[in-house]
């Protein structure tokens, strides 16, 4: 089972012309994986997808992207994750954010996180950091 940061689902959704690469390669992960992603992520792209016009996503674009959640496995944001999310901050530098989805993925027992915000191919504990943009 692999992971999806924000960054993945906003690629495969954008129609900017400066996103093409990135775009194909997002899809092409959706595509061949069973993912999963939480309730942060889908409220950050729901956020860039308003917010960012150069994405060309827009309302209707998050209106389909809601409608598609039913069939997928979605992490609520619990008070626990918040809390080994504040460790992870703490002991690697983290962002908030960014912690809060590294931790998600570990308490989802993923093998891999799917992520152009941290460093390609860090490893905790059985979560692999794979970028997929990277050369």
């Amino acid at each position: 089972m692999v992971f999806l940061d924000t960054n993945i689902l906003l690629y495969a959704s954008s129609k900017a012309e400066a996103d093409k690469e990135k775009r194909q390669i997002a899809r092409d992960l959706i595509l061949s994986n069973d993912f999963i992603f939480s309730t942060q992520v889908v409220q950050e792209y729901i956020a860039n997808a308003l917010r960012k016009p150069k994405l060309n996503i827009g309302e209707k674009g998050v209106e389909r992207f809601l409608q598609t959640l039913d069939d997928l496995q979605v992490v609520p944001v619990t008070l626990p994750l918040l809390q080994q999310a504040w460790q992870l901050k703490k002991r690697y530098s983290l962002s908030h954010w960014d912690a809060s989805i590294l931790a998600a993925a570990i308490e989802s027992s993923c093998d891999i996180l799917y992520s152009e915000d941290f460093q390609n191919g860090f490893v905790l504990g059985n979560t692999n950091v794979i970028n997929p943009f990277a050369d």
